[in-house]
């Protein structure tokens, strides 16, 4: 049966390495695909209801126990004068009679049957649609090789042959019941789509919404491969579980297909996050290839979202399947956000027909796949990196809660507003570029991202291994990456660099332009430190002022939040500094001395710089989504302006000798938005008063001198600290109680972090670190309350 495991033309994508195609259909050849089979037996079926009574009771028959006085035990009524093997199509029918007897037990045909003398003709082809289900399921256990498959089929057959004999409907009896994971792949699709593409324009979103519909009709269509040939090509894999899922797909999801008397179900509705996982890869690339095979056949229109576009979505959509923290695999997902979710009922209920790979593509919509935190660095590094399978999460591992809720953000500009002023914004993402010179207000980083749309560069994450065979084209990229730095870094000794990048400790973020090596980042993690060290950075000298190191930076920044490892760490020396400051690194290092010292290589005449990572920023896209946001709240100040259509005349109490006077007197001043601030007293507004203190609490997490006070003291740390502080306090308790609405006056949260200064300053002497952060950070503090006019100047 493996030997049909292959694309077949007009109909969707199936098959994959070493996939278990449908069983073959009685008489057929062997491989025999499910709609073919299926199709079989469709019209076996049509013809044999439409036979006369008689003629399906002689079918029933042979698997209707002996009714005879006497207790017969006959299991089925067997002719004398079975019909040929194969039978002879020249030669009609024999009629059935009744009185014909048995060739085991002698009793007539009718006494096997006389259950069946007053069942409705609706009841008898149901049960003649098992009977032709059951001799399909026998061809299937007699062809079929493989052992797990073959179970599977002759349990089914066991389950319609008592199901005829009872007269009952078949049901399946297992442990667990469809739905077997929540959210299903259908409901995370959903969300990804959502999580991603809201913000895109109703047309545009439309174009994603197929491209969906398109993908959830694949796995429904996509036949697994077997156990057995999945455990010789991945020998590490939970093999157990795998068997379990292919166990429920058979029997709810392929058998059904041909076997329309079981309860048929659809893989992405009944299953989940773990079997995606487990076919996502092949199938992507079965399904890519395909559509390479393909591409002259696709009509002009469909060609550049077939080629382009769909691609860019399996690497977002494989982004988030394999991730530890997408929340788009939540329960908790909001899946009421703008937009509503993907119809993709109007797939699921379709025909099982064959379809070509761009049957759902919409020909008048065209959009660029750059939502959210989409990153080819993160993509690619789950497929090229040596270690990268032991790095993604069990389906049995909880979701971070922090990620899986993100709360929007309460301004004082209704979404109705942004909305509307969003779709008059052409999206920088998808604005096509222009032959002419980028604009001198570009991002450092624009022409290289444009370049990686196009499929000019590329982002891979590479390293050595000491236990899997080398890959020929990653070993050539880590002898081309030594070459850049040898050349780029010529103070650096050669064999130094060759010990790095090919220590299988070491990995390196390359940059390959036409196949070929042009920069990179080698960095070594330390994810039980909580930080990375950069040990050489070079993009090739007649590539450089293209932004391509800005980007690499970015995908490197990315790559690191994925695994959160959100601290970097290295040594640049005086040609560097520049470069860092520029990508947001700093002489003020965030990460706790204790933490690197031992770990990192030092290196004389150099500047230690650190970079503190922000989870919530897409650093690929951060200049996009900045230059979005710039175009927004010019067009909100036009479309103010354009409101604000009275002019006053000018201020003459001036001319009376009047010094000053209220801003809030100034005539028309409060038309344009504008508030007094509060300065000395409290707020009134809640709302004002949680935004000022949440503002101000941020300004503080951030200061460099707060990291002793982030989270509660630990007991280990701190010995007998408890003994000494009665009543503890940190910044970590005061976000959750602003979260909260504790703070319902700002003389509390004053109250609140001034205890963390006091309570520093208690346990410690004077002439310790921690002591010298609270003085700076409560100055810092003080200064940052009077400038929000918390208290007076």
């Amino acid at each position: 049966m493996a030997d049909s495991a292959g694309i077949q033309q007009g109909s969707p994508a199936i098959g994959a390495v070493g996939s278990a195609p449908a069983a073959p259909g009685p008489g057929g050849a062997e491989g025999s695909g499910a709609a073919g089979g299926s199709a079989r037996i469709s019209v076996k079926k049509a013809q044999l209801r439409s036979s006369p009574r008689p003629k399906k009771l002689e079918k029933l028959g042979v698997y209707s126990s002996c009714k005879a006085e006497g207790a017969c035990k006959c299991n089925g009524w067997k002719s004398q004068n079975p019909p040929p093997t194969p039978p002879r199509s020249e030669q009609p029918p024999a009629s059935a009679n009744l009185q014909e007897p048995c060739r085991s037990c002698s009793h007539a045909l009718g006494d096997h049957v006389t259950h069946l003398e007053h069942v409705s003709e609706d009841e008898i082809n149901r049960l003649l649609g098992m009977v032709l289900d059951v001799e399909y399921l026998n061809t299937c256990v007699h062809k079929e090789e493989d052992a797990d498959t073959k179970q599977v089929y002759f349990s089914l057959f066991k389950l319609l042959r008592k199901s005829i004999l009872q007269m009952g409907k078949p049901t399946l009896e297992a442990q667990e019941s469809p739905p077997f994971e929540r959210p299903s792949i259908e409901q995370g699709v959903n969300n990804f789509v959502q999580y991603k593409f809201s913000h895109l324009p109703s047309k545009e979103r439309q174009t994603i919404v197929e491209l969906a519909k398109m993908f959830l009709n694949q796995i429904n269509y996509w036949q697994l491969e077997t156990p057995s040939q999945r455990r010789q090509r991945l020998s590490n894999d939970d093999a157990a579980g795998y068997k379990a899922d292919y166990t429920r797909w058979l029997c709810y999801c392929n058998v059904p297909r041909f076997c329309d008397s079981l309860p048929r179900y659809e893989t992405t509705q009944i299953f989940g996050r773990t079997l995606l996982r487990s076919v996502f890869t092949v199938m992507r690339k079965q399904l890519l290839e395909q559509a390479r095979q393909e591409k002259d056949k696709l009509p002009p229109e469909k060609r550049t979202l077939i080629l382009t576009h769909f691609p860019k979505f399996l690497s977002m959509l494989e982004e988030e399947v394999y991730s530890h923290s997408s929340p788009i695999w939540s329960q908790d997902f909001l899946a009421g956000a703008p937009g509503g979710q993907i119809p993709v009922h109007t797939v699921i209920s379709a025909p099982p027909v064959a379809r070509p790979l761009y049957y759902s593509i919409s020909p008048s919509a065209s959009v660029e796949l750059s939502g959210g935190g989409g990153s080819p660095a993160r993509k690619t590094a789950s497929v090229l990196e040596p270690n990268s399978g032991g790095e993604k999460r069990k389906p049995s591992e909880p979701l971070p809660q922090e990620e899986n809720k993100k709360p929007r953000v309460v301004g004082d500009i209704p979404m109705d507003l942004i909305n509307e002023v969003m779709a008059t914004i052409a999206d920088p993402a998808t604005i096509p570029e222009q032959n002419s010179l980028l604009s001198a207000h570009s991002a450092r980083d624009e022409a290289a991202r444009l370049e990686e749309r196009r499929g000019v560069i590329e982002f891979h994450v590479i390293g050595n291994s000491l236990s899997q065979k080398p890959n020929k084209r990653i070993l050539m990229w880590l002898v081309g990456l030594q070459n850049v730095f040898s050349h780029q870094l010529p103070r650096m000794p050669k064999e130094y660099i060759t010990r790095l990048v090919f220590d299988p400790k070491h990995k390196t973020l390359s940059l390959i332009k036409d196949g070929r090596v042009i920069g990179g980042i080698c960095f070594r993690m330390f994810p039980s430190q909580g930080f990375t060290e950069i040990v050489f950075c070079a993009v090739t000298s007649n590539e450089q002022v293209k932004g391509y190191g800005t980007h690499l930076m970015n995908h490197l920044k990315e790559y690191h939040i994925k695994h959160q490892v959100l601290n970097f760490l290295t040594y640049a020396d005086e040609y560097a500094i520049g470069y860092f400051k520029k990508q947001g690194f700093s002489k003020d290092i965030k990460v706790p001395k204790a933490k690197y010292v031992g770990y990192i290589k030092d290196y004389e005449g150099a500047t230690l710089m650190g970079c503190e990572l922000n989870p919530s920023i897409p650093y690929t896209e951060f200049s996009v989504i900045i230059k979005k946001q710039k175009e927004i709240i010019k067009k909100l100040i036009e479309r103010k302006q354009s409101q604000i259509r009275k002019v006053y005349p000018g201020l003459s109490c001036f001319k009376e000798g009047v010094r000053q006077i209220p801003i809030e007197n100034i005539p028309g001043i409060r038309e344009t938005g504008w508030k007094p601030l509060i300065k000395g007293k409290e707020v009134k507004d809640p709302e004002q008063l949680y935004i000022t203190l949440k503002n101000m609490l941020q300004h503080v997490k951030s200061h460099q001198n707060a990291w002793p006070f982030m989270e509660p003291v630990k007991k280990t740390e701190a010995p007998g600290y408890y003994q000494v502080i009665r009543f503890p306090m940190d910044l970590k308790t005061m976000s959750e109680r602003l979260k909260s609405r504790y703070y319902t006056t700002r003389k509390l949260f004053m109250a609140d972090m001034q205890r963390i200064f006091t309570n520093c300053r208690e346990y410690n002497p004077p002439e310790s670190e921690y002591y010298k952060c609270a003085n700076l950070l409560e100055k810092f503090f003080y200064t940052k309350t009077k400038e929000a006019g918390l208290m007076d100047k």
